[in-house]
């Protein structure tokens, strides 16, 4: 095959093959040699890289969520970048100037393990890893400015978080205290949430126990109300199940703080819980306290029961859902606390469903409004009072379901209404309870009105090597001092293996062992590293400059490119790093790092990639799951698999659901296989065409031939439309830079332009204002179809055809670039040098259209008319053509016209 012609070479061999090879093989599509041959190019020319300087055309910052350097690319990788990339291309011919970046979301626990498996450092590990994956993405044709790549494991990068950390430290924005973690006391280490496994810790097995330590939080909840209020900004920009999602986490309620007065040792003090519902307050039966509540501490101090008991609530899961589903169960402390309102003696129990860290450590229990309540409250036959009217029949449903299911109901009744056994205040409904209680309790300094979150601060410290050290020290004559911003950064030791037993870093003195910066004695280094959401909150920021070695974020870089345009990535991190995202985004526009209010102007949450399953369980309830090519798969007519066989033993097995591609259930797809065979346009185009992005794609291999037959379907065009201009001797230069001359085009000409120019403006349309990158697809298709089918008979024919065949591809380069650049540069166009396709308004009129014509109904014929024609004249015009008129045997009762569309003639008989 020969290299693309570009537009200063002859005429005379301007098709994707030489006119002097005829061998079989170049005339075909061969993707893998075009596409090798333009991405070189593309490297070579540094096609896709943009600066910060100031530039007369617009600018556009499209982002994809970045990977974390697993090893390998999977389909969902493929889909998120695909997308963006093909936002990308389009807006660069639209005119503006894109970014489109890569880097690596380079710490992180899977590190470790890998490490600890495998017995390698966890950089060595990281970077061999990003070395595998920068070369897979490049296979995939994606448009990006590989100048601005960097991985938030390295110095360069960690370094400005520890900078900003400071800053945030001397504006009181972050503190220290203790907090309750899952805690595995034979690894002696931390455990996330999910690496508690019925109670146990992943790795060792062993029990795991709540363990207050000492953690570094954020005070993100100084920003609950604007990271709240600004989410109104992004309403029509953001999918709104995200914005629901942030909304209900950040959880901002207003209610009631009520005091319950003690006096315990001679000492006054008062229980302290906020509600929701202080409407319900008269309901309240018992009080419940966290293990950790000092109430609950002096119990134990007295009862060697109580005490064996906290010891019991302290293990086991920290996880708010954990708690949510484990059995509730609890101890009377013996104690009591005084009713605010009707100076009864309320006990207080001890709940493992109550924690310290949540609030105040305490809450009050209304089992007769309050599911978790009822709940415990029935366990232990504790009072339960009903103060709010619940209607009749209300719970019949319930209980006939809980009767059918041999269960107990759950009759707490949780909504609004009129209250009742509530003496002074029965028959108020809940504003007016709210009211009437608090003045009552304010004055009395029982209660006051309080507005609460559920959103809390964010605990940032992690005990384990492979992140971003903390920049402070500890010093036994100072306590907790920052580091110098001189000496920063504070570099993690690279060379270490852990073995999963504690941090390693404790045990490294050379990076332990320091001075104190404050009054320079000994002092030990904080061996705590950052939650790695740390560094996945600044790193689009830090895209726009990020060799900058100076600052943070370069300001004027930063005025130029945020906020990102157009963001993308799964709604799994709907919360967690984007809130953060937005949060850090706050705290650097108040250092005066960056402008706006919000990092994302756009968000789109692609949907995953999902494929069949196949498995057999084994005999000890285990189960394995087998790759899809290592089965036979019998499918019934409708393309369904009935039917499975694993080729090793020829023996059956099951046919599971189709779930997220994952390495567990062993039916990922490798795109580098897929790639290899079909080439990577064709799987650009699949991930795009066969599902709406926002949706799941499933996946399957037969479907891939569809857009790669389209592929060679255009590349034979081409190549005979090529043929078809040698053979006329037509300049290509000619054609390509000379205005098309549309007098007395033929009809076929005609037709072929306005399929053309109306592909051109619904492309537009779907892609800049719809954001729809299937359909697209489906509308090159359909123009190719057209193209394929017009007969160029004349001159003039050859020239529509070319500018139909050049437009078409022009915007096929935005999702197949190789062979769409491949073909234009055959086409002797300068690729770098494309812009999308102008609609021409006037090929969008129709000098004539065809209209229908029915007798009874039923089509007799089709008539050729000017657009918006007299209807009279239609239906006479209707009735004289001969092959309608046999068929009017009757009297015409009645003429119906549909302008545009049909004539249908009732006939009488």
């Amino acid at each position: 095959m020969s290299n693309a012609v570009t537009a200063d070479q002859s005429n005379t061999n301007n098709s994707p093959i030489s006119a002097n090879d005829t061998s079989n093989n170049s005339t075909q599509y061969q993707p893998q040699l075009i596409e090798a041959a333009q991405q070189a190019k593309w490297a070579n020319d540094k096609r896709y890289e943009v600066g910060n300087e100031p530039s007369d055309k617009p600018s556009r910052y499209m982002l994809s969520m970045f990977p974390y350097p697993s090893g390998k690319l999977h389909m969902g990788h493929v889909r998120n970048y695909t997308i963006s990339d093909v936002l990308s291309r389009y807006y660069r011919l639209k005119g503006y100037e894109v970014m489109q970046p890569m880097g690596w979301d380079g710490f992180g626990l899977p590190a470790e393990n890998a490490a600890i498996a495998n017995q390698t450092p966890p950089a060595a590990w990281t970077f061999a890893n990003i070395d595998n994956m920068r070369a897979q993405l490049k296979l995939l044709g994606l448009s990006i400015d590989w100048s601005r790549e960097f991985a938030t494991c390295s110095p360069e990068y960690y370094q400005w978080e520890q900078w900003l950390f400071l800053q945030l430290y001397k504006k009181g924005l972050v503190y220290k205290k203790l907090s309750t973690v899952n805690w595995d006391p034979v690894d002696n280490t931390v455990l996330a949430n999910e690496q508690v496994i019925d109670g146990k810790g992943w790795r060792s097995g062993a029990p795991v126990e709540k363990r207050d330590i000492p953690m570094y939080y954020f005070n993100i909840t100084d920003y609950a109300d604007e990271l709240l209020d600004d989410l109104d900004q992004l309403e029509g920009h953001w999918p709104s199940e995200v914005l629901t999602m942030q909304r209900n986490w950040i959880g901002r309620s207003s209610g009631m703080e009520v005091h319950f007065p003690y006096v315990l040792a001679g000492q006054e003090n008062t229980l302290d819980v906020f509600t929701t519902r202080p409407d319900t307050l008269m309901g309240v039966t018992y009080m419940a306290v966290a293990a950790e509540h000092p109430l609950a501490q002096y119990a134990s101090e007295q009862d060697d029961t109580i005490a064996q008991f906290c010891a019991l609530c302290k293990k086991g899961s920290v996880a708010e859902a954990d708690l949510a589903k484990a059995e509730k169960i609890g101890m009377d402390t013996g104690l009591t606390v005084t009713h605010p309102l009707t100076g009864e003696e309320v006990p207080v129990w001890v709940a493992n469903y109550v924690l310290m860290s949540y609030g105040s450590g305490a809450v009050m229990a209304v089992p007769a409004h309050d599911e978790r309540d009822y709940e415990f409250a029935t366990k232990y036959n504790l009072p339960i009072k009903q103060v709010i009217d619940i209607p009749n029949g209300y719970f019949d449903e319930i209980e006939a379901e809980a009767k059918a299911n041999d269960t107990a109901a759950n009759l707490a009744y949780t909504e609004r209404n009129t209250l009742v056994n509530s003496g002074e205040f029965d028959g108020l409904d809940f504003e007016q309870a709210f009211d009437v209680m608090l003045a009552k309790l304010e004055p009395q300094e029982l209660a006051k009105k309080k507005i609460q979150y559920r959103l809390r601060d964010w605990g940032v410290s992690r005990q384990r090597y492979w992140g971003c050290p903390i920049p402070m020290v500890n010093c036994e004559h100072c306590g907790t001092v920052p580091v110098e911003e001189q000496d920063l950064p504070v570099v993690l030791p690279t060379d270490v293996v852990p073995d999963g037993r504690g941090n390693p870093l404790k045990n490294i003195p050379e990076f332990v062992n320091t001075t104190c910066p404050k009054c320079g004695n000994p002092a030990e280094r904080e061996t705590d590293t950052f939650d790695t959401f740390v560094e996945s909150s600044w790193y689009y920021a830090r895209f726009a400059s990020p060799n900058d070695a100076q600052n943070m974020v370069n300001k004027s870089a930063a005025n130029k490119w945020l906020p990102v345009d157009q963001y993308i990535g799964g709604v799994e991190h709907a919360v967690m790093h984007l809130l953060y995202a937005r949060f850090f985004h706050k705290l650097m526009r108040d250092e005066n790092l960056v402008s706006g209010n919000e990092p994302f102007a756009n968000l789109m949450t692609q949907g995953m990639v999902l494929a069949g399953t196949f498995y057999r369980v084994n005999a000890d309830g285990s189960t394995t799951y087998y790759f899809a090519e290592d089965i036979d798969i019998e499918f019934d007519e409708r393309g369904q698999p009935i039917k499975a066989l694993l080729k090793a033993d020829g023996q059956p097995v099951t046919i599971g659901k189709i779930e997220k591609m994952s390495k567990s259930k062993n039916n990922g797809v490798d795109p580098q296989l897929t790639i290899d065979k079909y080439g990577a346009d064709t799987v650009r185009l699949y991930t795009l065409f066969t599902a709406p992005a926002d949706q799941t794609l499933e996946w399957s291999d037969d479907a891939l031939k569809g857009p790669y037959n389209f592929v060679k379907k255009v590349w034979r065009i081409a190549t005979e439309h090529m043929q078809a201009l040698a053979d006329a001797n037509l300049s290509l230069d000619a054609l390509n830079n000379n205005a098309l001359n549309t007098d007395d085009l033929s009809k076929e000409a005609k037709n072929l332009r306005r399929k053309t120019h109306e592909t051109i403006a619904k492309i537009d349309n779907d892609l800049g204002d719809r954001l729809a990158l299937n359909t697209p697809v489906s509308s090159l298709m359909e123009l190719s179809n057209e193209l394929a089918s017009f007969k160029a008979s004349s001159e003039q024919d050859l020239r529509v055809q070319h500018e139909a065949l050049v437009d078409l591809l022009t915007m096929l380069s935005v999702y197949a670039p190789h062979v769409g650049e491949h073909l234009l540069e055959a086409l002797g166009l300068e690729s770098s040098a494309l812009t999308y396709p102008a609609v021409d308004e006037n090929a969008l009129v129709q000098d004539t259209i065809t209209m229908v014509v029915q007798v009874n109904g039923k089509m007799r014929g089709k008539m050729d008319v000017a657009p918006n024609s007299d209807p009279e004249q239609l239906k006479v015009q209707a009735r004289t053509m001969e092959s309608v008129a046999k068929f009017i045997t009757g009297d015409i009762k009645k003429e119906i016209v549909v302008p545009n569309k049909l004539v249908n003639i009732v006939v009488a008989g």
